[in-house]
């Protein structure tokens, strides 16, 4: 059965369709030229190659937008076209002969493209390349077909692999330019017929060109074997190994366990970004030119002209890119004239904004003050600019201004996918948390650091480890991330409408509610708060290790008895026992601070408190709808380490001591005791509902039968009620 050379292209990754176009059209030109042909081999099963397409970036902004605005389509707009557009041109003429066009894959049918084949060309001769080698090109567009790419474990854009049978077989790592893709293509197909190909290689036309010279020397020649003998051995190795995958059902194995050498990323334009200070207006094609096909960083909103929170938020949006001319790009979506593009981009509401790096991107969910949008802004130009590498004397100064850092440890023997891997989580720290590496051994000595690499977080000074077995668990990215998530706040963070749901579900949590108008006070008390915060970390901290050790001290007594008595049976019993005890598994607990005269009328109306009156403390319990605002003496909790921390210590251990308020009305109460139930055990009330349905139901019919069939056996005889006439004894007249 056929196989395919598939190109997997990010938005807007043209340059290489053309190239690789050229390449493919001097292949089939060399075909025709060739007439000695193996007729009889015409059912072999050969390989397939999938391709992917690389960057294409013009000069300047206005170049794109007049550009995608009209103009004549020469070679070079065709390679700046969309990937749908380059790949599905008509037939083209190359040395005078026409050359069917490459097939664009749909990643719904990409199993059944690449295991079945396709054939480009109608002909039904022999002579030609694709019948010929059995060999087909192809592409696939990445954003229109996430799925399939993600399936196929591809991360980088271009990606180039090789199909056969509908069964991976490798994937290209060289230059992604035509002699690259040359030599990967030529070895390839002398595996298929072997001596087919020429020693030296094949003259490669230039870009552009429609012809080229089929007997003329090649200006490099390739460094190749071209001994029959073993391009025999290789091939039938390469159909062993490909046959035993397919009968094994092996897995198509995912690109980054053979990737060897990073990808490359698109190149980073030496232009002023935002040089006028303006938002601009982007369309399909100038979006990808503009913001995927390059590093530049760009802050694009999508919208709708009739959305109302859309209008409220241009003024603001205008300003930003005002106040950040010569530092920021700044662009805009309208997305009732680009709906395939907001699509792509899995616009769900209005307005969406995105940070874009390089093809990748991270959402903003914050306030969309015009305050907001730049200090976000400003931040992200901060990380986009690299993670910084740092010394000791470096580190201590960050740690003065930054609640939170996160430190990445490295040493010599730390490759290139390492760094590769940590590049990628830079966009998603946006907002939240400063990152930066170091090889220092001053830092390694202070944090314990033995072995590379490393990642910590330090939140005002008190470290937390990433736990990895093995480099290669750094390179993780869902998992590293997942925990950078879950530490990325700091101590004691402020409460915001964005991070809300964040600080508050699933824990108890110490709200100080503040007031910055006393500023002198506002210090004083954040810093108790922390000071609590610290003081019970560090006692959880010991009391898991202690309880941890109970448990297996508690084991070892087990196994000494066992040994002792020789009881063979109790020994295995206490070999078995695993200590599962996590800190997780307990209730956590927060801790923040609130603004109290931002916030004040939701305060007083969820927990009756006006800052007005004073700082006070509360511990709240999201889940439960309910929170403690005193101590065990009836006193109010203020931002005291006192205070909090004996309050607190109560309401953990689920004391009766202190008595909780509701933090909803009354109607709301009903509402979430009616609801409650569902959602923590929804079976269980399902079933208690079908229980009483069905009893109501029972009861039901029981009266209503009672009712049509009398009471006690009485019967009416014309009008005359009891048991035969009334049960007299005496004649009725």
């Amino acid at each position: 059965m056929p196989g395919i050379f598939v190109a997997r292209v990010a938005l807007g990754d043209e340059t290489i369709i053309p190239m690789l176009k050229k390449y493919f059209l001097s292949l089939e030109q060399w075909v025709y030229e060739e007439e000695a042909f193996d007729k009889s081999d015409n059912k072999r099963s050969q390989p397939q190659l999938l391709a992917q397409d690389s960057q294409h970036k013009l000069s300047t902004v206005d170049d794109v937008l007049s550009e995608t605005r009209g103009g004549p389509k020469d070679a070079g707009a065709a390679a700046g076209a969309t990937n749908s557009e380059a790949i599905s041109e008509e037939s083209t003429e190359f040395n005078g002969l026409k050359v069917p066009p490459m097939k664009e894959l749909n990643g719904d049918d990409f199993d059944k493209d690449t295991k079945d084949g396709y054939c480009s060309s109608k002909t039904s001769e022999m002579n030609t390349f694709h019948r010929y080698y059995d060999f087909h090109f192809a592409s696939l567009d990445c954003i229109a077909f996430g799925d399939a790419c993600s399936k196929h474990g591809i991360s980088a854009f271009p990606t180039f692999s090789l199909y056969k049978d509908g069964n991976f077989v490798k994937k290209f790592d060289g230059h992604k330019d035509m002699a690259g893709l040359s030599g990967f293509v030529e070895e390839t197909l002398e595996t298929i017929r072997p001596g087919s190909r020429s020693k030296d290689g094949p003259k490669l036309p230039e870009a552009g060109a429609t012809n080229v010279d089929t007997d003329a020397e090649p200006e490099k020649p390739a460094a190749k074997d071209k001994d029959v003998a073993a391009g025999a051995a290789a091939g039938s190795k390469h159909n062993v190994i490909a046959s035993a995958a397919n009968a094994e059902g092996t897995k198509v194995p995912k690109s980054k366990d053979r990737i060897t050498k990073v990808p490359k990323r698109p190149s980073k334009s030496h232009l002023t970004p935002n040089p006028i200070g303006t938002s601009v207006s982007l369309n399909q094609e100038s979006f990808q030119k503009l913001v995927t096909n390059t590093q530049d960083p760009w802050f694009v909103k999508f919208y709708a002209p009739w959305c109302h929170h859309c209008q409220a938020l241009a003024p603001s949006w205008l300003q930003m890119s005002k106040e950040l001319q010569g530092k920021l790009n700044i662009g805009e979506v309208n997305c009732d004239a680009e709906p395939r593009l907001c699509k792509d981009v899995r616009v769900r509401a209005y307005p969406t904004i995105h940070f874009f790096r390089g093809g990748e991107r991270v959402e903003y969910d914050g306030l969309r003050g015009l305050g907001d949008l730049v200090s976000y802004a400003k931040k992200a130009l901060d990380i986009g600019k690299g993670i910084v590498d740092v010394d000791a004397a470096a580190f201590k100064e960050m740690e003065e201004t930054e609640e939170v850092i996160f430190l990445y440890f490295y040493d010599h023997a730390t490759t290139s996918e390492d760094f590769e891997a940590l590049d990628r989580l830079t966009l998603s720290l946006v907002g939240h948390a400063r990152i930066v590496k170091t090889d220092s051994a001053v830092l390694a000595d202070r944090f314990g650091i033995s072995t590379w690499p490393r990642l910590l977080v330090s939140r005002d000074g008190r470290p937390s480890y990433y736990n990895a077995l093995s480099p290669r668990d750094m390179r993780d990215f869902r998992a590293v991330l997942g925990w950078m998530q879950s530490v990325w706040l700091p101590l004691v963070p402020e409460l915001t409408a964005s991070n809300a749901r964040e600080i508050m579900a699933g824990k108890y949590v110490v709200l100080g509610i503040l007031s910055r108008e006393r500023a002198d006070e506002f210090v004083l008390d954040k810093r108790e708060i922390k000071n609590a915060a610290l003081d019970w970390m560090e006692k959880q901290t010991h009391n898991f290790q202690q309880e941890r050790q109970e448990l297996r001290d508690a084991k070892q007594l087990r196994l000494e008895e066992a040994e002792d008595r020789g009881d063979q049976r109790a020994l295995r019993v206490a070999k078995s026992m695993q200590i599962n005890i996590r800190e997780e598994d307990k209730k956590q607990v927060g801790f923040a601070w609130v603004d109290g005269v931002f916030w004040e009328r939701w305060i007083r109306q969820t927990y009756g408190i006006d800052v007005n009156n004073g700082e006070r403390v509360i511990i709240n319990d999201e889940d439960n709808h309910r929170f403690w605002d005193a101590t065990e003496s009836g006193a109010y909790i203020v931002p005291s380490r006192t205070s909090i921390l004996e309050t607190l210590k109560e309401v953990a251990s689920g004391s009766s001591k202190l008595s909780s308020k509701s933090s909803t009305g009354f109607m709301q109460q009903v509402f979430f005791a009616l609801t409650g139930p569902f959602s923590h055990h929804p079976w269980i009330s399902l079933g208690m509902l079908a229980g009483i349905g069905i009893g109501a139901s029972y009861w039901g019919r029981v009266r209503i039968r009672r009712t049509k069939g009398g009471t006690g056996g009485f019967f009416q005889l014309d009008g005359k009620e009891g048991l035969l006439n009334g049960g007299g004894y005496g004649k009725a007249d």
